[in-house]
């Protein structure tokens, strides 16, 4: 007998929600252990990190605050996964976009009214991650560069170039000597609604544009179709390099704007560490989500839930953090995994008698 996988064509909706329940209590299960052979109750612990994520108006905010940069990033590398184009560079993207939106309100006045500010910020925000971003797009579209290893060497371009800012070029004068970049003025913060900056407004409007553009324009069409095949884009007449660097330049302008929304929605002050991982969160959201927007913006919600909770973890019980972070990755991977057995199944295969024979 021998085991050999073989890929599904077609698996009911049931039982593809069934595998993805049992993978997911296999993995707090899996965590459940861990945090018992560490000598910590794992039911504190997981009451503790739904307590932290849920458990009140305040955590349910800091909980949406955590989810919206991952949900706008998330749509922007949907876009390039859609075509095809593995873009793996949000980071850098982001923080480009946080570096020209710092750059902007640190060099207009601030007397000017906010809304000019914020607007003025977010279009720089756009045009810096769009320009970061068309670079590699350039060199795939006219020298068949690997994408993948550009789009993620330039995140370390970019994190040494912000670094160099906040330790040398833009290092705040007034913060005795302490290595960081002077605060964005007050005209260049968020207003609140509902107690949350209006990030999670814009994140709801990208939602909406995303689709539509998807599924309602002829360039949303155009994406799809060279994601789907290439030769087949070429065949129909489309300009398939055009195609790219339209997508790409949307794709990194909203991660840029990613940037602009968290330097004056949560951290105010530009560092090379204000991205946080949400460049390379975003493709694992934008991949469980199926590249679908409304999908992104239930499964960043679940991830900012996650992030949140691990911090509730540490904090209530003294969960060490490699612990926490050890915790949520567990959970992941069993998400994650689980989708190898929804588009893939085990087929046992018996020797037929006559290849017996043969033996």
């Amino acid at each position: 007998m021998r085991i050999r996988i073989v890929q599904r064509d077609h698996i009911a909706g049931g039982k593809a929600a069934l595998i993805r329940v049992i993978a997911i209590v296999l993995s707090f299960l899996v965590a459940a252990i861990l945090l018992g052979v560490m000598g910590y109750n794992p039911w504190q612990a997981f009451g503790s990190l739904f307590k932290s994520a849920f458990g009140s108006m305040s955590n349910i905010r800091s909980t949406i605050i955590t989810a919206i940069p991952l949900i706008i990033i998330s749509l922007g590398v949907a876009i390039a996964f859609h075509m095809g184009y593995v873009n793996v560079g949000g980071e850098g993207q982001l923080l480009a976009g946080a570096v020209v939106a710092t750059f902007i309100s640190h060099n207009l006045p601030t007397s000017l009214p906010k809304i000019i500010m914020l607007l003025a910020m977010a279009a720089g925000s756009l045009l810096g991650g769009m320009l970061i971003a068309v670079i590699p797009a350039y060199f795939k579209a006219k020298f068949g560069v690997n994408e993948t290893l550009f789009t993620l060497m330039l995140n370390y371009v970019m994190q040494y170039y912000v670094l160099m800012l906040r330790t040398q070029t833009w290092k705040d004068p007034k913060a005795m000597g302490f290595p960081k970049i002077a605060a964005v003025p007050n005209n260049a913060i968020l207003p609140k609604v509902f107690g949350i900056h209006i990030g999670w407004i814009i994140a709801i409007i990208l939602v909406v544009l995303v689709s539509m553009l998807l599924r309602r324009t002829k360039i949303g069409y155009e994406i799809r179709v060279v994601g789907a095949s290439v030769n087949t884009a070429r065949y129909a007449g489309m300009d398939v390099n055009r195609v790219i660097l339209i997508g790409i330049c949307m794709s990194g302008a909203i991660a840029g704007l990613t940037g602009m929304v968290k330097l004056s929605g949560t951290t105010y002050n530009l560092s090379e560490s204000i991205g946080g991982g949400s460049g390379f969160t975003a493709v694992i959201i934008a991949w469980l989500a199926k590249l679908s927007p409304v999908g992104i913006l239930i499964v960043g919600f679940l991830f900012g839930a996650l992030t949140q909770g691990a911090v509730g973890m540490e904090l209530a019980l003294g969960i060490p953090a490699a612990l926490a972070e050890s915790i949520q990755g567990l959970i992941l991977f069993g998400t994650l995994g689980c989708e190898f057995f929804v588009n893939y199944r085990l087929v046992r295969e018996y020797p037929s008698k006559a290849t017996k024979e043969a033996a």
